[in-house]
């Protein structure tokens, strides 16, 4: 009995191509970010060749923060052959907002940890107030 040969990147090809780990691309195939490959007839994944391409958009949009679930939703509009642009550019400027949001919260953080480290007495520390972690406060001339 002959069995039909299935053309195609086998698991390991498209991951050492991809830089991703073979079990990666299972999990992104059962969440739909890649469609289910041809099968051989002792059920071993073919990819095809633009898979990697595929594989190289989800991960540069993971770079620029997009969640797998954007990402699904932007190859979704691309699978269709419409250009995906203007749903990209939505998604974009919300993690801008976000990234920025962010930016914020971080130098108010510094601005906090910043005044506290000012407001340490240095290496003549006094023990903690008892159940803190706070030296009791100490007046700026007798920190010596």
């Amino acid at each position: 009995m002959q069995t039909e040969a299935v053309a195609g990147l086998t698991v390991a090809q498209v991951a050492a191509r991809s830089g991703l780990r073979p079990d990666t691309l299972r999990y992104y195939e059962r969440i739909g970010l890649l469609p289910a490959p041809r099968r051989t007839s002792g059920d071993h994944r073919r990819y095809d060749e633009n898979v990697v391409d595929r594989l190289l958009f989800i991960r540069g949009a993971q770079r620029l923060g997009l969640r797998l679930e954007e990402i699904r939703d932007l190859l979704a509009v691309r699978d269709t052959g419409v250009c995906a642009c203007e749903p990209a550019e939505t998604l974009l400027r919300r993690h801008l907002d976000e990234i920025d949001a962010e930016m914020r919260r971080l130098a108010t953080l510094r601005t906090q940890l910043t005044t506290m480290l000012a407001s340490m007495p240095g290496p003549d520390c006094p023990d903690p107030v008892p159940g803190t972690w706070c030296p009791p406060t100490v007046e700026p001339e007798e920190r010596g």
